[in-house]
């Protein structure tokens, strides 16, 4: 393809994605920023997983929302099987926790389909140049993450077992019985966690819980 800027480096691309549109409109925005020595589509993990390993150091483009995955650890597996691969994970919405579990992993770049062509045309060629391209939404949350992360390091391995316990909706006395704890102690680990975290109540704590890793949206929903 003709129409890359000097000093682009040019790969062979693997488009994942299951909408028609999105392909084409991808295959345009590819041949605009001249970096495709190829570009080959594929609809379901079983033929990304073949191509791969016939182009072990693709650039692969992918929708997560709507590819046959069963869960995250398989993209991760197959990335690690082919390590010279880079991954651009291009979707209309990707949640939080899937977002704080791999952005920031080497080789896997996010950015949403809603973001303009410019920041879209930039993520594409960081991909084809082995660097990681994060959209403003995921650094975000990234960054949230570590905030929250922070603040947990400076709590005891006993706080945080505590604030496990109160974010899953046990009670200062429920906590006390199942640890043979006084009341009293128990409540004086809840105010130093609050103090320590600077959070007001067990909504803010909870949210503090979620982006620390200490709980997650599975446990939480339960």
């Amino acid at each position: 393809m003709q129409g890359g800027r000097r000093g682009d480096f040019m790969r062979d691309f693997i488009l994942a994605d299951n909408q028609e549109i999105t392909r084409a409109g991808l295959e345009t925005v590819l041949e605009r920023c001249g970096v495709a020595a190829s570009v080959c589509v594929c609809a379901h993990a079983r033929s990304l997983t073949a191509r791969l390993a016939e182009v072990p150091s693709a650039a692969v483009i992918l929708d997560y929302t709507l590819f046959d995955f069963y869960g995250a650890e398989q993209m991760l597996n197959l990335a690690a099987r082919y390590d010279r691969s880079s991954w651009l994970l291009f979707s209309e919405e990707l949640g939080r926790s899937f977002i704080r579990n791999v952005g920031g992993r080497d080789r896997f770049g996010i950015v949403m389909k809603g973001e303009s062509l410019r920041e879209i045309e930039a993520a594409i060629r960081a991909t084809a140049q082995y660097r990681t391209f994060l959209c403003e939404y995921a650094g975000k949350i990234l960054a949230e993450e570590s905030h929250a992360a922070s603040d947990a390091e400076r709590l005891t391995a006993s706080e945080s077992s505590i604030l496990r316990e109160i974010a899953l909706g046990r009670t200062t006395k429920e906590i006390a019985v199942g640890r043979c704890l006084s009341f009293h102690t128990v409540n004086s680990h809840r105010k130093n966690i609050f103090r320590k975290l600077g959070v007001n109540n067990v909504q803010e704590a909870i949210r503090y819980a979620l982006r620390a890793g200490i709980i997650d949206m599975a446990d939480y929903n339960i």
